[in-house]
């Protein structure tokens, strides 16, 4: 299994190209996950603003805005920067991905502004604004139960599809043992799989693209994680298991926005609590609305999202026939 750091790892080309390699198990389907493809989008800015822009000392993205043009694939990727507008306190750069054996030429895949800041040293005016998660989520009582199994409000829960969803394999999903608190939402603490590996500020983009499906949590679609009295891990687990019979939705990203509020710790942390919310599913189209805070309840950052319900064979068509990232000029892989 490739570790996060491996697989959102960049090197730099030139002051202004930068080169990835997206792995398989970082996937959905044949698709690279849209917020392990955000991470590294981070990975590349903040390369480029280490190094092309040092001077400046803004390490951190603080709004990201990307668009998903075209689908990704497994392989090399190039990210190509240029800049918009750089800042004393903030600047701005435009990115590009392109895919294929000339990816200098190639119709980029995804594209998005990034602002850069510095959240250590930012002054200001501050306002408490007594702002807190309605309704309030089920206590977290210690994260030590969690992975020992012993949390009355928390409990682990299988992987739905783990053989299309290959990316979300590498996480830990905790998820509240009574049962979600609405129709359209669900709350997570999550944890990396691999012993060891921590979120650090790049891994923000796969964070707030990484939860339980609403679609498939929806009342009477998978009652294992939608339903009061929800019971015991080993419930949740034959539930799932049950659900495995019905063929996995794809849910493409159309567009991804984020907003970091907090710069984590350097050396990362272990566990982050997400909670995603749908305004409105229609149409095979829905709107969500991700908030991530920390263990010790700091808001961390915020994400909007627009995104297609499609069938899992969306996903795997062109990969089947072998077209690959293959499309003509122009044209979306969707």
């Amino acid at each position: 299994m490739v570790s996060f750091a491996e697989a959102t790892a960049v090197e730099a080309l030139d002051p202004y190209h930068y080169l990835a390699n997206f792995p398989d198990d970082w996937c959905i389907g044949s698709v690279p996950h849209g917020g392990y493809v955000t991470s590294c989008f981070l990975s590349a800015t903040a390369l480029h603003f280490s190094t092309t822009h040092a001077a400046r000392n803004q390490p951190h993205t603080i709004t990201l805005h990307l668009t998903f043009l075209r689908r990704t694939a497994v392989g090399p990727a190039q990210f190509s920067i240029r800049d918009i507008k750089i800042g004393r306190r903030t600047s701005t750069v435009h990115v590009s991905l392109t895919q294929g054996s000339d990816a200098a030429t190639a119709e980029p895949s995804v594209v998005g502004y990034l602002t850069q800041s510095n959240l250590n040293t930012e002054e200001g005016l501050s306002l408490p604004t007594h702002w807190s998660l309605h309704p309030a989520p089920s206590p977290l009582l210690s994260t030590q139960s969690l992975h020992s199994g012993d949390n009355k409000n928390w409990a682990l829960a299988p992987p739905l599809h783990p053989k299309f969803r290959k990316a979300a394999n590498h996480i830990h999903f905790y998820v509240p043992r009574h049962g979600q608190l609405g129709p359209a939402m669900a709350d997570e603490c999550i944890c990396f799989s691999q012993p060891g590996e921590k979120f650090k500020q790049e891994s923000l983009g796969f964070v707030v693209d990484q939860f339980p499906q609403i679609v498939e949590i929806y009342p009477g679609n998978l009652p294992a994680l939608a339903t009061p009295a929800m019971g015991n891990v080993d419930t949740i687990a034959d539930r799932r298991r049950k659900k495995e019979t019905k063929k996995p939705n794809w849910y493409p990203t159309v567009l991804l926005n984020l907003d970091v509020k907090k710069a984590l710790p350097e050396e990362g942390v272990e566990w982050l609590f997400v909670r995603v919310r749908a305004k409105k599913i229609e149409n095979g189209r829905m709107d969500l609305e991700v908030v991530v805070l920390d263990e010790g309840g700091e808001l961390v950052a915020v994400s909007n999202h627009v995104c297609l319900i499609l069938g899992a064979e969306r996903n795997m068509s062109r990969s089947e026939k072998g077209q690959g990232s293959k499309a003509g000029k122009g044209d979306s892989k969707l």
